[in-house]
């Protein structure tokens, strides 16, 4: 696939194995200006990288060749997966992130995103779990790509998990509260989709921002941290595409 050379010196020098991919991880750059975010990702001080870059006119950069591994996903973790950098692959997308208007991704980049991700799903037999957003990986650290990124629409294009639920069940069960048990189930059931509970020892912070980038993923016309009825059957749906 023709892209535009941009590399950066941020990888690891030692190639890996093509067998070793099985991850495609987006975020957003979260920076106002493009020309900072890329300047950013192709400064040796940064200690930072992704493979590809996908800039609001819809071009796409290639900072780091795929077989080598780029430092994008730092401290992270998914199944039994840990420190994802050595078994994805990282594309940014320029978008100033929530510190700074948060945007909705244009078409152009959309077009983009859909054409990078099938020919790396195809090239690397990406299974569609393993297609995720940086705060999936990190949710104690990362709100990218946030609830503006088109999850739905790629799933439509065989990219990623959704649910299949109806409407109109979703509207009935929003912001109905769940039991104490039900809660527990909730957390549960995002253990068994690939989230991290390492961090959730009693631990009331981490179990907030879990369920808000849960939302931000699979129900993100309601981003507030608070687990509902809604919440849980949707955790509950998707427990089979992850398998």
């Amino acid at each position: 696939m023709n892209t535009t050379l941009n590399y950066s010196p941020n990888f690891n020098k030692k190639k890996r194995n093509s067998r070793d991919i099985k991850f495609i991880i987006f975020h957003y750059t979260g920076m106002k200006r493009e020309n900072d975010a890329i300047n950013r990702l192709t400064s040796f001080n940064s200690k930072v990288s992704s493979h590809y870059f996908i800039k609001k006119n819809g071009e796409i950069l290639t900072l780091v060749p795929d077989l080598y591994i780029a430092w994008h996903a730092g401290f992270s973790s998914w199944n039994k997966y840990k420190f994802l950098n050595k078994n994805s692959i990282g594309i940014e997308i320029s978008n100033p992130g929530h510190d700074n208007k948060y945007e909705y991704f244009n078409k152009k980049q959309i077009r983009s995103i859909l054409k990078l991700t099938k020919f790396l799903i195809k090239k690397y037999n990406i299974k569609s779990k393993f297609i995720l957003g940086h705060s999936d990986i990190s949710p104690d650290r990362k709100k990218d790509p946030g609830e503006k990124f088109p999850w739905k629409n790629l799933f439509k294009k065989q990219i990623g998990i959704w649910h299949n639920l109806n409407q109109k069940i979703l509207t009935k069960n929003r912001n109905q509260a769940v039991s104490f048990i039900e809660k527990n189930n909730f957390f549960k059931n995002l253990y068994k989709i690939g989230y991290s509970k390492n961090s959730c020892k009693r631990n009331i912070n981490y179990l907030k921002k879990l369920t808000t980038v849960f939302q931000m993923r699979f129900r993100q016309d309601l981003i507030n941290g608070i687990v509902d009825k809604e919440c849980l059957i949707i955790s509950k749906n998707l427990i089979k595409k992850s398998l």
